[in-house]
This record gives structure tokens, sequence and C-alpha cells, in this order.
């Protein structure tokens, strides 16, 4: 697949650059996966679907309000028996990894909707965390102007955070744990040889796509979900935690928002931004102290 940087506008969007001219997927499509690498990506087929449905999973640990737009958005309860409210789905139902929520985060809720639900177009955001709409950005992104982006689009993310005074890598390492970028890279070495000029890419970039966002069509999801998966599941196996400080123990969810962005380069995925519509306080002042605490070695 030829594979260049072209400018592309999208409506309400302005000009970004994308690397790809592949055309969209056909509308309908067998949502079949295909998982050479790892078992436990084995059996997470959809049976082809004769309704077109764009569903967006919001994750949520507590109870909160939710959308009005309840065909549009579905609240899924994350972590092993979650019971906020009988309505809501759980990611503990069905095939899923519940158990792993503490370490994997957003992410149990996007393996249960990958195996799960029926969509043919999927989405994840946050009970306090939404795709905003392209053309009035306070209010909350709709199904028809989904349709419209991915039109000429193949996947819809959040604007892309800055970090400016540092990279990828470093702000993870002064962050987090420089060791699960280590362990991540050494098995993408080995699995996805491929990759590995995007994962470069990646940790030198000043700016990413975070919170394991996006909305984007079925063969997709399968695809990414499969190779994200086996990646995370196999880092799990390696990479020795048991001295993390609790919130470095979502060490898995970090590792899935880094993950997004190589796939993304790596497939010449063309995409669309929106912004981000953030419903609490976000506490700067806090997490930049945090930030440069941990910047000069102090943690705790």
């Amino acid at each position: 697949m030829d594979v260049h940087l072209k400018k592309c506008t999208l409506k309400g969007i302005g000009t970004q650059k994308i690397v790809t001219q592949k055309e969209l997927w056909p509308k309908k499509v067998a949502l079949e996966k295909s998982c050479t690498r790892k078992a436990d990506c084995d059996g997470a087929g959809f049976a082809e679907s004769s309704s077109v449905k764009t569903r967006i999973i919001v994750v949520t640990h507590k109870d909160y309000p939710m959308p009005e737009d309840t065909e549009l958005y579905v609240p899924v309860q994350v972590g092993r028996a979650s019971r906020i409210r009988p309505e809501w789905r759980k990611d503990d139902e069905g095939e899923n990894i519940s158990a792993k929520n503490q370490t994997f985060c957003e992410l149990t809720a996007l393996y249960w909707a990958w195996k799960n639900l029926d969509a043919e177009t999927l989405g994840l955001c946050h009970y306090r965390r939404y795709f905003g709409s392209p053309e009035i950005g306070i209010q909350k992104i709709s199904a028809a102007e989904i349709g419209r982006l991915l039109e000429t689009a193949d996947v819809i993310l959040p604007k892309k955070r800055h970090y400016w005074i540092e990279t990828r890598e470093s702000q993870y390492a002064h962050a987090h744990h420089e060791e699960d970028l280590k362990c991540a890279e050494g098995i993408l070495r080995e699995r996805y040889p491929e990759y590995m000029e995007a994962w470069k890419w990646m940790l030198q970039t000043r700016s990413g796509h975070i919170c394991n966002m996006f909305i984007m069509r079925r063969e997709h999801v399968n695809e990414y979900c499969v190779w994200l998966f086996d990646i995370l599941f196999e880092v799990e196996k390696r990479l020795d935690i048991s001295g993390y400080a609790e919130k470095d123990k979502r060490v898995f969810g970090y590792l899935g928002e880094r993950l997004l962005d190589v796939w993304i380069r790596k497939n010449g995925i063309k995409y669309a931004e929106v912004p981000m519509i953030v419903t609490e306080d976000q506490h700067w002042v806090k997490k930049g102290i945090t930030f440069l605490r941990r910047k000069f070695g102090i943690r705790g």
C-alpha cells in the first residue's frame, strides 16, 4: 500500500496531517477477526449483523449522570462484581477480563465490548470524558456527526495532548516506570518487528492521543484489539509490578494509550480529531506538582 503524507480538511476540525490514501472499508463487512499470534485472542469473531449500529461505551466505576442518547451511549460498569445500576452493562458479562480492571483500567471495558457488543461502529469514552461535536465543541458528538466524519476518515480521536517540554518517552519514564516501555518494546521487536519504526516515532513525539478513546468501524476494532491485547497479555506475563504503587499498577492502560498511536501510524490509518469534553476539574496544579516531583526523582 502506498503511504505518504497529505493534507485533509475535515469540516469543523481544520487541517491536519494524515498518512494514507487507502479507500474506506466497505460499509457492509463480515465481522470476523483473524488471530494467528495468541490463543487468548481466539473466538473473538462476531456474526455479521444486518443492522447498522454505532455504539459508544461509557466506562464508569461509580454512579454518575449518563448521556440521554441511550441508542448511542452504553454505560459499562468496570471491575468484577461491580453493581452500580442494574440497567447498566457490566464488564464481567460474557467473555471478559474484568478481574484485570485494576491494571488494565478502561481496557477491560474495551475487551468486553469487542467480544460481546453488537455494533458496526464502536467507540470508547469515559464517564467524565466525551467526544465533543466537531461543530459545537461543548456538546457531545452525535451519531449523525460520527457518520459524516467516518465518510472521510477511518477513525475518530480526541485532540492530542501536548507535552511541550517532554517527549512521550521521557514523560512516561518520569510519570511511571521506564521498564514498562522497555518490556513492551521487547515484545514488539519479537512479535511485530514491522511496528518498530512507528514505536520509535511515538517515543520521540511530544504529543499524543490519550485515554484510550476512539471511534472506529468494527473491522478496525477487530484488527486493533487482536494486536493490542496480544501485546498487553504478554507484557503482563513478563513485567513484575508487585512493587508498584497503586497508580502505577495501571500500567496496561497507560501502555494502551501509547500503542494506539503506534497502530495508527504503522497502518496508515486516516483519522479525524474532535474536542474532548471533560466534565470535572482536571486539577492541573496538583498534576503539575506531582509531575515535577517525579521528574526530579521524588516519588510517593
